[in-house]
């Protein structure tokens, strides 16, 4: 989501538009002498500029406050404020961009908290924690008691699987504010985290209680247990639509809550009709033209001939496993139990493979993959590999298999190979319908536009089985493939073979998986709390009408 905050310092000095920014120093009064009355002008021209881009920003008007503050900065080049602005529209749409921003702003003025903590938000985005955690705690050095920073390091550690860390610091940010949302919610979120989800419904009732970001808090409150009968949250979340100038992600999130407690309670029907006004309020489009010239050009540009030519490069390390497929595949589950292994280390969904890819130009947007691919070298394959596998260390220092569970890096790993050729891949599929499903009920951000509507979601999944088939066919046999449906039939049987193909001794530690430690930070945090369920298989068909557009679109890949 758009990351809407600005400093509150700041955002005074921009409303007001005369007082001088906090930290610099005040202007002379203007003389005679003609520079620097010009250079006062600017100044005040520049600040004027800001305040409306500042004003276009929280109006969500992103283009016109970019454009205001590309203004600024074609003649003040490296004007914190603008550079700082242009982080926060960027934030959220390319992580990247807001990345380079912020950094830039930090440079002008390294005092700033608020530089330093939306610097630290970025690295978080982007999974690079150890960064969002020291700039964060830099923030909170300057300006010990602000709340955002405090928040944000909480939500951070409870990422980076530390939830334990961020109990203290969401503590000090409610002795500070008792009814600051990101608090309640962020406390919530690291208690449900450690398991303790009892006293997560606590804060999050009390959240609703005092009317604090009460979409978000009934989202979470409704995930945290299976219904049975129905609970009187239904009709008070039903309520909460009916109210007046509602913004897009609350009403998102309330028909998402909805819809999981009418799913419970099998009345199916109209829980596809609240999972359907929530696709409609975010508004995503998906471009599957697009998408299918990105498979085309990526299934001509890896050939076997390609590897062929560059079996010296990378890394030998065998420690990184990827584990991919369609979201809702069953990743976070084989992930579990391949990390309750005691030589694996699970590190969750890391977006580092993409960031290697964004920046030598293997996108979904490019037109031509061909010329990203020769930019890499044998040296080039090198250095990025090590560093990757330095950033893996990080997380686990010891660990002999490190697990990324994104399952998007389907679609990269001819990247991952030319980088990591002796990584094991564990490729998650489910029963498609049953998989599409999965994805069509949970809110996925705007990353994922493909899951905005039903006949998108069946033409993307068409996409991304035939490129799975296109690296079986490059890799003969080196892709494990996991089928979800095998792993609930006989979990063990299909929890030895995940732990022979990683090449590692079997460990009963394996088996009783939902006992681990480990925090689990996607939205299967309470099913993975649970012993493994069978519920879940062919469970598309209790929704056979409402999904026909689904069914249609998948074609021969839907078994019917």
């Amino acid at each position: 989501m758009m990351n809407n905050r600005l400093p509150p310092a700041w955002s005074k000095h921009l409303k007001s538009g005369t007082a001088p920014k906090p930290g610099l120093p005040r202007p002379a009064p203007v003389q005679a002498n003609l520079p620097k009355a010009n250079s006062f002008a600017r100044a005040q021209a520049d600040d004027l500029l800001l305040k409306q881009a500042y004003e276009h920003q929280q109006a969500k008007r992103l283009s016109e406050a970019q454009d205001l503050c590309l203004q600024v900065l074609a003649r003040t080049p490296n004007h914190p404020l603008a550079l700082y602005i242009m982080g926060t529209v960027c934030l959220g749409y390319d992580d990247e961009a807001a990345l380079r921003y912020f950094a830039r702003a930090v440079g002008e003025e390294p005092r700033n908290p608020y530089y330093h903590l939306s610097l630290g938000e970025a690295y978080g985005r982007l999974s690079e924690f150890s960064a969002a955690i020291k700039h964060i705690r830099y923030a909170l050095e300057v300006q010990p008691d602000l709340v955002e920073a405090l928040c944000a390091l909480g939500r951070v550690y409870t990422q980076f699987d530390k939830p334990d860390l961020a109990l203290p610091l969401y503590e000090k940010a409610l002795k500070i504010n008792r009814d600051h949302p990101k608090a309640r919610i962020g406390m919530a979120a690291a208690l449900t985290g450690l398991g303790r989800m009892e006293e997560a419904g606590v804060y999050l009732k009390e959240a609703i209680e005092h009317r604090v970001d009460v979409a978000a808090a009934y989202y979470d409150l409704v995930q945290s247990r299976k219904f049975t009968e129905e609970p009187a949250e239904l009709q008070s979340i039903l309520r909460e639509l009916d109210g007046p100038r509602l913004k897009s992600e609350a009403v998102q999130s309330l028909h998402y809550a909805a819809g999981k407690v009418l799913n419970d309670l099998k009345r199916y029907a109209e829980a596809f009709h609240h999972f359907n006004k929530a696709k409609q309020a975010a508004g995503y489009k998906f471009d599957i033209n697009q998408y299918r010239r990105f498979v085309d050009l990526t299934i001509e540009t890896f050939t076997p001939d390609l590897f062929a030519k560059r079996s010296s490069y990378g890394n030998p390390s065998e420690a990184p496993v990827f584990v991919v497929g369609m979201p809702r595949s069953g990743t976070t589950l084989t992930e579990q139990i391949c990390a309750s292994h005691p030589d694996v280390h699970g590190a969750g969904e890391l977006s580092k493979l993409w960031r290697v890819a964004n920046a030598i130009g293997l996108k979904p947007t490019a037109s031509d993959l061909n010329k990203p691919i020769m930019t890499v070298t044998e040296g080039l394959s090198k250095t990025l590999a090590e560093e990757h596998l330095s950033y893996l260390r990080e997380r686990a220092p010891t660990a002999q298999r490190i697990i990324d569970k994104m399952p998007h890096n389907f679609e990269l790993i001819g990247l991952l190979t030319l980088l990591f050729p002796n990584a094991r891949i564990i490729h998650c599929r489910r029963d498609a319908i049953d998989n599409c499903v999965s994805c069509f009920v949970l809110p996925f951000s705007s990353a994922h536009t493909y899951n905005s509507d039903l006949r998108a979601l069946g033409l993307y999944y068409r996409e991304y089985d035939r490129l799975m088939r296109h690296w079986n066919e490059v890799f003969p046999g080196r892709i494990f493939e996991n089928r979800y449906e095998t792993l609930v039939e006989d979990q063990e049987a299909q929890s030895r073979r995940l732990i022979g193909y990683l090449g590692l001794p079997w460990d009963d530690a394996c088996l009783p998986f939902f006992d681990r430690e480990g925090a689990v930070t996607t939205p299967s945090r309470w099913q993975v709390r649970q012993p493994i369920y069978k519920s879940s298989v062919k469970r598309w068909k209790n929704y056979e009408s409402e999904i026909q557009p689904l069914i249609e679109a998948l074609g021969d890949l839907a078994d019917v």
